[in-house]
């Protein structure tokens, strides 16, 4: 196995144990499975079941409830009872977080229980506690004893269990001596597989979700590789980006985490964590998983160039280290990624189509208004635009277009690699050239003649049916030659709805950008795709909603491409919502609480707030995020800096105001602008 995966370059899913959840059974090469979780309370019987009744008719082959107490966990023996009268025998997952007396009740009703290593024996104080190795293998004596009641319980019931890392709730132990790290929830997990394995209980699935997509795929890389170092192989992994938040941040932030690592064959059970109704996590986990499914059926081949395998890929894929490049003018070097937006579907560019890409001409004072979601290039093709641009941005052109441009230093050309050899006329200072990786030909005749040229900003793309581990390749040849020109990744969509667009556009770029790979991005649509975003019929996503309605095509790509950026955390240009979904525990109205908090804060650049329905999923869940907006109790909110309680039991009626203040206090609160 080389580091991780089973390949680099071509698509091979990952072999795991077999795990039997009821009927179901995952791992070992079955079809990977959708689950969600309901959002009810669990001592609400009927609507449980109704509602877990909306998520099995959506797809959702398994349902997991919490039970975070012993009543809840004694209810779901009503729940599954009333599934069952009903006919539905979808598996259940019970969820428990701090009390091994539920999980132990559960595990004798339901299919599956999970359990989360950092809070089901350790407590989490926020303490930083020096622990000896006496003192550390004292710990798991202890977790030993509490832990093994349940696993016996899970083998005589047949039980499967999940064990749940999640990246914001480590115990105070495993913080001491690893800290907040993909190393650290790593080894919580296997501290708890292990004690499995030595009773032979292996009806194991393991997950490692964080909120930050980087971390959470470092995270799952490790275990892998940990797993097959120790043992020999590997169980079946659920892959999740926990509390991703709602709309098109959700989808992006879960395709990247989730997408990353299923193109690379991990994953065999998904959930896509949105703060939505729980029947709309399905239809965007089905989407991702659709992607994987026509790729395992394909015959490897017809109609693929296979990609040569690389006998040194010079990047860590547990660590983040961004691939050194020069920069060319303001691409490459130490300098954010740049966003190029692709206007040349336009037939005639007007001042008004660049309001979707953050610039608003203000005609009274004939200035520009730029945004921070402000596109940095435009690509228009063979149009020049007939009126004065704002001063910062700049244009692609083909290089036809680019001889008549009277501006040299506003146009810049964009060649084929083999163009670019060939032309006779060049930009002294800015060269676009691009390079279709591993589609045709498994050479590169040309990448010797750019190599290293100061002017020449190479742009990726692939036609190849595994376009992101095809420039990714590439990508390997660059490093490996030494050669340092910066990257832009420019990727097409031939999808025909929203949801499909975001998963494609994510997964392709943001697996990249979580390695470091690539200095700007531009995103662009086939004819059949842009044309059914201009005549709206096929712009609904999978779930019923339209994110493109009242968008254009451009604008949609615009801001998906500075979403990207921003969940891959190479370019930070909005407001961060860590937005648990609802469940059973929450103590507020998540859905219409987000709204309300995002729409007086969404101005607050780089500013992270997470927006979490109760004490279980904050403040461990929050992570990073600086600050919190935590249920904790009914009609109560407690307000977080960072992981410190700063006001308790706030009323919610005057909590969003009492947040705002406490930005103002901490100067994060910047006055909105109209």
């Amino acid at each position: 196995m080389q580091f991780y995966c089973e390949s680099l370059t071509e698509y091979r899913r990952l072999a795991t144990r077999e795990v039997k959840i009821g009927d179901l059974l995952l791992g070992n090469f079955h079809p990977v499975r959708v689950q969600t979780m309901t959002t009810t309370d669990t001592m609400d019987t009927i609507g449980t079941v109704e509602q877990s009744i909306r998520c099995i008719e959506a797809g959702a082959e398994l349902v997991r409830i919490t039970a975070p107490s012993k009543k809840e966990a004694e209810n779901l023996l009503n729940i599954k009872n009333e599934l069952r009268k009903r006919g539905y025998a979808t598996p259940l997952v019970a969820d428990i977080h701090f009390t091994p007396n539920a999980a132990e009740i559960a595990a004798r009703i339901v299919e599956k229980v999970r359990v989360n290593p950092g809070n089901y024996v350790d407590k989490k104080k926020f303490e930083l506690i020096e622990y000896s190795d006496a003192d550390y293998a004292e710990e798991i004596d202890r977790i030993r004893e509490r832990f093994t009641p349940l696993i016996k319980i899970c083998k005589e019931y047949g039980t499967a269990m999940r064990i749940g890392t999640n990246h914001g709730s480590l115990s105070d132990r495993i913080m001491s001596r690893y800290g907040d790290t993909p190393v650290g929830m790593v080894e919580s997990a296997m501290e708890f597989l292990r004690i499995a394995r030595a009773e032979a209980y292996n009806n194991i699935v393991l997950s490692m979700k964080a909120s930050n997509p980087q971390v959470m795929v470092q995270a799952y890389r490790l275990l892998v590789k940990t797993m097959f170092d120790e043992f020999g192989e590997c169980y079946p992994l659920h892959l999740g980006v926990t509390e991703a938040g709602d709309g098109e941040d959700g989808r992006i932030k879960s395709a990247i985490g989730i997408g990353t690592l299923m193109e690379d064959g991990l994953g065999d059970t998904i959930r896509v964590s949105l703060t939505e109704d729980p029947e709309l996590e399905i239809p965007v986990c089905k989407d991702i998983v659709k992607r994987y499914e026509e790729r395992g059926r394909r015959s490897e081949s017809v109609g693929k160039v296979i990609i040569p395998p690389v006998a040194q890929f010079p990047l860590n894929p547990f660590h983040y280290q961004r691939r050194k490049t020069f920069a060319v003018d303001n691409v490459g070097g130490k300098q954010v990624p740049v966003v190029i937006a692709d206007l040349s579907k336009l037939e005639r560019i007007t001042p008004a189509d660049l309001q979707g890409i953050g610039y608003i001409y203000n005609e009274a004072t004939d200035k520009w208004n730029i945004s921070d979601a402000a596109a940095d290039y435009i690509f228009t093709g063979h149009q020049l635009p007939d009126f004065a641009l704002p001063g910062t941005l700049k244009v692609i052109v083909y290089p036809a277009a680019w001889d008549d441009a009277a501006d040299r230093e506003k146009y810049f050309p964009i060649f084929q690699d083999s163009g670019y050899v060939e032309a006779g006329a060049k930009s002294g200072k800015m060269n676009f050239v691009m390079i279709d990786c591993f589609s045709m030909i498994t050479d590169i005749p040309y990448l010797d003649e750019l190599a290293n040229d100061p002017s020449v900003i190479i742009c990726l793309s692939s036609m190849n049916t595994y376009a992101m581990p095809a420039v990714r390749r590439m990508f390997a040849e660059l490093m490996n030659r030494d050669i340092k020109n910066p990257v832009v990744l420019i990727t097409d969509s031939n999808q025909n709805t929203t949801d499909g667009h975001l998963i494609h556009f994510a997964t392709e770029t943001g697996a990249l950008l979580l390695d470091g790979l690539g200095d700007g991005i531009c995103l662009g649509m086939t004819s059949f795709a842009y044309n059914s975003v201009k005549g709206n019929p096929a712009s609904v996503n999978a779930s019923g909603r339209n994110y493109l309605q009242n968008q254009t095509a451009e604008q949609f790509m615009n801001n998906t491409a500075f979403s990207i950026l921003q969940a891959t955390r190479t370019r930070i240009s909005k407001t961060e919502y860590i937005s648990c979904p609802s469940c059973g525990r929450t103590l507020f109205d998540l859905q219409e609480t987000t709204a309300k908090i995002r729409s007086v804060t969404h101005h607050l650049k780089g500013v992270k707030i997470a927006i979490m329905g109760c004490i279980v999923n904050g403040p461990g869940e929050m992570a990073d995020a600086d600050f919190g907006y935590v249920g904790s109790g009914p009609g109560k909110i407690t307000l977080y800096k960072g992981k410190e309680v700063v006001k308790r039991n706030v009323n919610s009626e005057v909590a969003v105001q009492e947040l705002i203040d406490l930005l103002k206090e901490n100067e994060a609160w910047v006055e909105p602008t109209n």
